[in-house]
């Protein structure tokens, strides 16, 4: 992927908007814009600044720039029967890694292969001041001291401009099957805590308008093992629903209704006392709630739930977005802010407000 290397040109916009005071909000392909709170300020185009630097398929490796187009670093690892294994959303075609690891966001591959902040290596990027600086590298075991590289990831472009990430990937499996059952809400959460505890050769598992669904991935002899163990329905690929799930193209999330809330909670949590509709993702720790209850009530129930919760979609974007922070917290994220930009150019209050 011969594309262009547009560090200079990015570090000088950002020196420039220090010196005139103008905040930025760094932006790839623009597929993610919606969430957070509302920022005013310039856009920070990293378009064009792509293509893969590095990539070493027998290293399990993969460094590419910014405004790489996502697709189009899955179709090269596919060619190498290789993925990346957090499964991330795109939520549209112009979705790019950058946009992807600043979101930090996972798909239904999470609670088995792990997050997106857990695949990140290292990363280039510009910090406040417009300096260049690398933290990580390309190997697991890379890191003494503070792990920065991983604490850019879901960092939403307020502490700088991720230039190129370099990410761990996983052979693709053998092969996969999906399943089927009727249960309730609490059924399947139980179900799935009880198989999440087994060697299944689990890689999704969610729950939503009365069905449970369970995806095995593996060896073609473990997975077919593991069909016969559990029964169900079989579901072909084509109606399977982990890319509907990922991308929120499900009628859950496409019809018209009230606020989409994700809301993370330990995975044998009861069903939530929320009104509206609930799915139920990551064997139970992941639950999209679509509710008109007060923003503070979904917080608080999430909280004694021993979670947090986040307002997806919808809902007011000048207002609290993310859970709120205890003074500790907020005293730390400050004490960061302040460090990678001390001028708060980037995506000011986007965030939280005090930041």
């Amino acid at each position: 992927m011969a594309e262009d290397d547009r560090t200079a040109e990015l570090s000088e916009r950002v020196r420039a908007a220090r010196e005139s005071a103008t905040p930025l909000v760094p932006e790839g392909g623009g597929t993610k814009r919606f969430l957070g709170r509302a920022v005013q300020a310039e856009t920070l185009s990293c378009a064009g600044h792509a293509g893969v630097v590095s990539y070493e398929p027998t290293e399990l490796v993969v460094t590419a720039r910014s405004a790489t187009r996502l697709a189009a670093l899955e179709a090269v690892l596919a060619g190498n029967g290789q993925m990346l294994p957090f499964e991330p959303p795109h939520f549209g075609e112009a979705a790019t890694v950058g946009g992807t690891i600043a979101c930090g966001l996972s798909g239904p591959r999470r609670p088995w292969a792990g997050a997106a902040r857990d695949l990140v290596l290292g990363v280039r990027m510009i910090n406040g001041r417009g300096e260049i600086l690398r933290f990580g590298g390309e190997v697991m075991k890379n890191v003494a001291g503070y792990d920065l590289s991983r604490l850019l990831t879901g960092s939403m472009g307020t502490l700088g401009v991720l230039l190129d990430v370099s990410m761990k990937v996983l052979p693709r499996p053998e092969t996969e099957a999906t399943l089927a059952f009727d249960h309730t809400a609490a059924e399947a959460i139980r179900m799935l805590n009880q198989w999440s505890g087994t060697p299944l050769p689990l890689s999704g598992a969610c729950h939503f308008d009365g069905r449970t669904f369970v995806r095995l991935s593996g060896s073609a002899t473990g997975v077919a093992s593991s069909v016969a163990r559990l029964g169900g329905d079989a579901v072909d690929a084509a109606h399977a629903p982990w890319e509907g799930l990922r991308e929120h193209r499900l009628d859950y999330f496409t019809a018209p209704g009230p606020t989409l809330w994700r809301v993370s909670v330990p995975s044998t949590c009861p069903p939530l006392a929320l009104p509206g509709g609930c799915l139920v993702d990551w064997g139970g720790a992941l639950r999209w709630v679509r509710t008109d209850a007060d923003p503070g009530a979904v917080r608080s129930v999430a909280a004694a739930a021993g979670g947090h919760a986040m307002q997806f979609r919808g809902g007011d974007p000048r207002g609290e977005v993310y859970h709120p922070l205890t003074p500790a917290l907020l005293r730390l994220h400050q004490r960061l802010k302040a460090a990678f930009d001390p001028h708060g150019i980037f995506c000011p209050g986007r965030m939280y407000a005090e930041l």
